[in-house]
């Protein structure tokens, strides 16, 4: 019998202790007002689900634009590339007509020198030419006039001949 009462002091105590847990519960409930708190914060989980779903929507969004860029970069870069060889060759061409015009002017302007040079060159040599002529005439004249003597007077009067049939 000891062994029953012993059972029933358990379980009116077990009984007792559900009670009281039971009550705390609810009054805990009632003081935490629970309901109101799941549903908010069934209602903050919503939101947030809908805020993620239009992230994802707009992402979504951004990376169609992206992969459609991305298709078409390979193309714009080939362009770009295109573009800038035609130009390089334009500038290269360029520079080839410029270098061609350069040295076609230096080259007449050498000419051009060269043949300025001959022709102060050839007047020098015909200068010196010309009194080296007249130097060795003037040396052959004077042997000439200091052997023979009657040459000497026929050339004073040939001069004298000479001017007076000068008129002024």
């Amino acid at each position: 019998m000891m062994f029953e009462t012993v059972l029933d002091y358990i379980a009116r105590t077990n009984l007792f202790n559900f009670m009281i847990f039971a009550g705390v519960i609810i009054y805990l409930i009632i003081k935490l007002n629970v309901k109101e708190s799941l549903q908010k914060g069934a209602e903050s989980v919503a939101e947030k689900i809908d805020n993620s779903k239009a992230a994802k929507k707009e992402s979504e969004s951004n990376l169609s634009d992206v992969e459609n860029k991305v298709l078409h970069l390979k193309d714009e870069i080939d362009k770009i590339i295109m573009q800038s060889e035609n130009n390089a060759k334009l500038v290269g061409d360029k520079i080839i007509i410029d270098a061609n015009n350069t040295a076609e002017n230096i080259k007449n302007n050498s000419l051009k020198l060269i043949e300025n040079k001959t022709a102060v060159l050839k007047n020098d040599i015909m200068r010196r030419a010309s009194l080296a002529s007249v130097e060795v005439a003037k040396d052959q004249i004077i042997n000439e006039l200091s052997i023979n003597s009657d040459l000497h007077n026929k050339l004073i009067d040939e001069s004298i001949e000479a001017i007076k049939g000068v008129e002024l």
